[in-house]
């Protein structure tokens, strides 16, 4: 595994997302099977990033990420565990009330990585949030603090209020998606040593393959989809968090960081698309 160092942080460059385990925004407790037996395969790989949120199944998808990391025997230090409040918990109450929520259902007595999970609907909901983030790190509950889909405008908000360095934007960032290419944030992380976390980096499976795509992934023996994540992880201080039930496609998101792509192949990727 390739890795990310960011204020002291090391996190692996492909770690677990865990949107749909245990259901989508409520719990469904016919997938608990197929969500613990993606989760125990993650594990016995040897994902250690796991990406979670109390917005995923209803907060049911911590329950099973909790479950599984406990059932797998790993010490709670060899995991490193993100989870987000919801932008409607963005006040100073329901900020330290969400996070014990989390802890509660993780089973967890701190989170590696807190996120705000959407911006909310206005800035000055940050001023009421952060006091208690910024709580939360200095009493040990929360050891990190980040964001997800801001914009610049919020990133750098938010870096204003966090008495500790903002560790992550999480966004959405794939072939051929490169919005926040467009709109700066991404130079911007780069630059300002924020990893930045790619989301949903081959939409389930929904990545429209092209000619170039097939031909790069030919050369290297890899599948298509490896080929998206390669892309994503050769760029500095971007790592990535993609999600499969599927056993198979569990072990090719984890061994494509071993591709090693050349700058021509990383061109003809980010320019053709």
């Amino acid at each position: 595994m390739k890795y990310e160092t960011s204020h002291g942080i090391t996190l692996p460059k492909i770690g677990f997302g865990t949107w749909r385990i245990g259901g989508k925004s409520s719990p469904d407790p016919k997938l608990d099977e197929a969500s613990l037996t993606a989760l125990h395969t993650a594990l016995e790989i040897g994902y250690t990033h796991f990406d979670t949120a109390e917005y995923y199944a209803g907060g049911h998808c911590e329950e099973l990420v909790g479950r599984a990391i406990r059932e797998s025997g790993k010490k709670r230090e060899e995991v490193f565990i993100t989870t987000k409040v919801s932008p409607e918990h963005l006040s100073y109450k329901d900020v330290l009330k969400a996070c014990d929520g989390s802890l509660r259902r993780l089973k967890m007595d701190y989170i590696d990585l807190y996120l705000i999970h959407w911006p909310p609907r206005s800035l000055s909901k940050l001023d009421e949030a952060f006091p208690a983030l910024n709580k939360l790190v200095r009493e040990g509950l929360v050891k990190h603090l980040g964001v997800s889909n801001f914009n610049l405008k919020w990133l750098k908000r938010a870096q204003e209020l966090s008495e500790t360095p903002i560790l992550t934007n999480q966004i959405p960032y794939r072939l051929p998606d490169k919005s926040y290419v467009a709109n700066g944030v991404i130079e911007y992380c780069q630059q300002n040593d924020i990893l930045v976390t790619a989301y949903s980096p081959v939409k389930f499976r929904s990545l429209r393959v092209n000619s170039t795509l097939n031909q790069i992934a030919e050369a290297h023996a890899a599948t298509p989809f490896q080929i998206a994540l390669a892309w994503l992880v050769m760029q500095p201080r971007v790592i990535t968090i993609p999600m499969s039930f599927n056993p198979q496609h569990i072990k090719e998101n984890f061994e494509a960081v071993k591709i090693k792509l050349t700058d021509k192949e990383m061109s003809q990727l980010a320019d053709e698309w």
